[in-house]
């Protein structure tokens, strides 16, 4: 289906103003409802929004594609909009979107909108082309514009199939050159590499067949044939694709946006002769990197990190956020009851609570065992995600901490049983991965979590306690900025633990009876800081953030507001030597400051749900507010910021 197929002129508007993200949506959505093509227009607009909150649209240099496929949708349309003075659009590259395609889809299994998106995406890489549509003084003239583009397109492409039918019936070896383009949403980056590898390699009078893994599935897929033929395969994807048919096949790995930006020298390096070759049992690490990047050894451990990290983040903020309904239902639902049952004492929020809880007990092990699988591919994630649970369980437990070294533990250890079975006899081969690689693998992350992980981070959490009770209420603000400062030093492993239970423990006089306690609000108030300063940091300070940071860090304020620490995780993974301090340093200081007002918290957890049964609940808040304020400022100062890649 063509463009101009899908654009009527009474759904192009070229002078708009808009405000905001949420502006430019209402004005075009309106447009789109000209069309006659929309049977609900709240139902469509909430699905175009539900898109967005996946992910922005607004592809970059001054373009959005908004799209949204419904039931509310009575037949495919498209609208256009101009907006002159730009509007923030959350780009990828950060700057103002002027020009607008809005794509409506019926709920059908053709993904008509797939293919308008695929074909306005190879378009829009041509600034001519965006710039001719910025200038048009008429919608039909914007339609001129669309239909002469999209007819030499069309021109270029069949000449281009007819080249290579000719070149694959008179070339016994194929095609020179193979490609493999994707990216995580399989939308415009994915087939601006293809166009761009397929561009490029004509004008250096290379044969080349790029096969897309989008959204709408695998297209131009390669065939085993091929393959054998392909002097070398470049892979440019931002995501996992098939590998193992490369297998002894000179491979090229590289993120989707070296595919747009740097397609001449990848294929350069394609037919140098000089390309690594792919072992799909033996990945060397860093060898199948483009050679214009090279990994160093952080890169490396960064890649793994953020593998396991990407996978958790589901079951940080689902269970997260049932969790923090939970709190909310209890304090309205059951005021005044079992304290040390908070979250649980009423129907909904004994089902809101056990559901997230579940959520969250699969958080390290999920953590653990993706980054041993980044790793050492598939054998590895079994004993990755044991070593993540073991390090979670029993009297000697080491947390997030221990987790995330059984991940990486678990990863190498698989890479060397592989290549030592790799000594046995070939008869053996089919036994390694239901018996060998699971058995012995298991044995050993098992002995080495339990017995020399778990340990000595169990003495320090031991240690902590004791120093922490030694201590005593004497020096209240000292004591406060301590257990404040430890909330945020591991996000829920030991130190947080650590302070955790001391709180808790405070909680109950020597007689036994329930008390308020200073001690356990200065813990709450500490643990409340990095997620609420995560949230403020990615909301005032955009530019150090990539996009998908700035979603999560949404989900923050909920988390932080809710006394969820663990929603920091991510951040703090991903940068420790910036977030963990900046954290530290707010977390002390609003635990020193509750201290300081005489503040006190009957409860255990719960948050702002709980606020109203906090002593002096109004400097309360001011010291969590001063806290994550001082964190956030901090933060922002440490992180450098950013331009977002393609």
């Amino acid at each position: 289906m063509r463009i101009t197929d899908l654009l009527q002129k009474q759904a192009i508007d070229l002078h708009v103003a808009a405000s905001s993200k949420q502006d430019a949506i209402d004005k075009i959505v309106s447009l789109m409802v000209k069309t006659g093509c929309i049977k609900d227009e709240e139902t469509y607009k909430n699905a175009v929004i539900a898109r967005e909150e996946e992910g922005t649209t607004g592809i970059g240099e001054g373009v959005a594609i908004p799209h949204a496929k419904t039931d509310a949708v009575e037949k495919p349309a498209l609208a256009a909009m101009i907006v002159p003075d730009g509007v923030d659009y959350e780009a990828l590259d950060g700057e103002p979107t002027k020009l607008f395609f809005l794509i409506a889809a019926p709920n059908t299994e053709d993904n008509v909108h797939l293919d308008v998106l695929g074909k306005l995406s190879v378009l829009l890489m041509d600034e001519d082309f965006r710039s001719n549509l910025l200038h048009a003084h008429t919608p039909e003239d914007f339609i001129a514009v669309i239909d002469k583009a999209e007819n030499a397109k069309d021109e270029e492409a069949a000449q281009q199939e007819a080249q290579q039918e000719q070149t694959a019936t008179t070339m016994s070896q194929g095609y020179r050159v193979l490609g493999v383009t994707a990216c995580p949403t399989g939308i415009a980056h994915t087939y601006m590499a293809a166009e761009s590898l397929e561009n490029t390699a004509k004008e250096m009078g290379i044969s080349i067949k790029v096969e897309t893994d989008g959204s709408g599935g695998v297209k131009n897929k390669l065939t085993a044939k091929e393959i054998a033929q392909a002097e070398c395969i470049i892979v440019a994807a931002d995501k996992n694709v098939e590998m193992a048919r490369f297998d002894g096949k000179r491979v090229i790995q590289t993120k989707v946006a070296n595919g747009i930006n740097k397609a001449r020298e990848l294929l350069t390096e394609a037919t140098s002769g000089n390309a690594p070759i792919y072992h799909a049992d033996h990945r060397t690490s860093g060898s199948e990197e483009f050679s214009g990047e090279k990994e160093g050894v952080w890169h490396t451990v960064y890649k793994h990190l953020m593998n396991g990290v990407s996978n958790m983040l589901p079951f940080v903020i689902g269970g997260g956020i049932l969790i923090a309904l939970a709190f909310l239902f209890d304090t309205i639902l059951a005021p005044g009851a079992d304290p040390s049952n908070f979250g649980k004492n009423s129907a909904p929020a004994y089902f809101l609570k056990t559901v997230g809880d579940a959520a969250f007990s699969f958080m390290l092990p999920i953590l653990s065992g993706f980054i041993a699988m980044s790793i050492g591919d598939r054998p590895a994630l079994m004993v990755g995600f044991v070593g993540g649970y073991l390090a979670n369980i029993g009297d000697s437990k080491s947390g997030f901490l221990g987790a995330l070294i059984a991940g990486f533990v678990a990863g190498y250890l698989m890479v060397g049983l592989r290549k030592l079975f790799d000594k046995l006899p070939k008869s053996l081969e089919g036994i390694k991965p239901i018996l060998l690689y699971p058995v012995i693998g298991l044995l050993l992350i098992g002995a080495i979590v339990m017995y020399i992980i778990n340990p000595p981070v169990s003495l320090l959490n031991t240690a902590m306690n004791n120093g922490l009770a030694n201590l005593g209420t004497g020096s209240g603000i000292v004591l406060g900025a301590i257990v404040g400062g430890m909330m945020s030093i591991d996000m829920g492993g030991p130190f947080n633990k650590a302070a955790y239970v001391f709180g808790t423990a405070s909680l109950v006089s020597a007689s036994g009876a329930a008390v308020s306690s200073p001690v356990m609000a200065a813990v709450m108030a500490g643990g409340m800081i990095p997620p609420l300063a995560i949230a403020l940091c990615t909301t005032f300070f955009k530019n150090r953030f990539t996009r998908k940071e700035r979603q999560s860090g949404l989900t923050n304020y909920i988390m932080g507001l809710s006394f969820i620490t663990e929603g920091v995780i991510p951040f703090a993974a991903a940068d420790p030597l910036r977030v963990i301090p900046s954290c530290v340093v707010g977390s002390a200081v609003a635990g020193a400051l509750s201290m300081l007002f005489g503040c006190a918290l009957p409860a255990p957890h719960g948050g702002i749900f709980v606020v109203p049964v906090v002593e002096n609940w109004p400097m309360y808040l001011l010291a969590i507010l001063i806290g994550s304020v001082i964190s956030m400022f901090l933060l922002a100062l440490l992180k450098k910021p950013i331009k977002e890649e393609i």
